[in-house]
């Protein structure tokens, strides 16, 4: 019988082997070069020069400038806001790129991210509310909810998170998006549900796809 603590650390043995989370770093990277840009030509708390980058409004969106949908991804209000979505993104963007593979977790993200903006302008649309917003964290939830579909999939597998760890972290995560001021939780839920859906539509794409490969 294997203790928990040895398992752990093949855990961690079986990682540290795996492929390198590249596309994670690079999209790190990105959002930090797009922040230290929107700082030196101006000020992230000034909504108008947020949107002349690219910000969420779902007036403009639905005027057509649908881009937005993927450039406010990129963007952020203060250095908080930027370094807690991409501490989140540290860990759970690198395993499920070990777990799905580069393309795949790109895919995830990118789509589910646009997804969760989706949801937002949506939910702005039914109550007449329009708010400048931006922020990975759709994105990040996206990564979250493939993960979730993921850790259900290889509940089998020894490398694998707990599904019900992760659901928990998940429930917290919402709550507190919806209960938080000025925190889009319909962008979270709208993240989390499309990149799950995204995962399971990629899923003959990763389902060989080893972690340790």
């Amino acid at each position: 019988m294997t203790s928990y603590g040895n398992q752990n650390e093949d855990i961690i043995d079986q990682m540290q082997k795996g492929p390198r989370p590249w596309i994670t770093i690079l999209i790190i990277a990105a959002n930090i070069v797009v922040y230290v840009l929107t700082v030196w030509t101006g000020s992230v708390t000034d909504s108008s020069h947020m949107l002349s980058w690219g910000a969420a409004y779902e007036p403009l969106i639905r005027q057509g400038e649908y881009y937005r949908l993927f450039t406010s991804m990129f963007l952020h209000f203060g250095i908080s806001h930027l370094a807690n979505n991409m501490l989140l993104l540290v860990f759970a963007g690198y395993y499920l790129e070990t777990y799905v593979g580069h393309m795949c977790s790109l895919f995830i993200y990118l789509l589910g991210g646009i997804g969760g903006n989706i949801v937002s302008v949506l939910y702005d649309m039914h109550t007449g509310n329009a708010y400048v917003s931006a922020g990975a964290s759709g994105a990040v939830f996206a990564i979250l909810g493939a993960l979730l579909v993921v850790a259900l999939i290889r509940r089998n597998s020894p490398d694998t998170l707990r599904a019900s760890r992760l659901l928990l972290m998940i429930l917290f995560s919402v709550y507190v998006g919806f209960s938080s001021a000025g925190v889009d939780g319909w962008a979270h839920m709208g993240g989390l549900i499309f990149g799950a859906l995204m995962c399971l539509i990629l899923f003959p794409f990763w389902k060989n796809h080893s972690p340790v490969s």
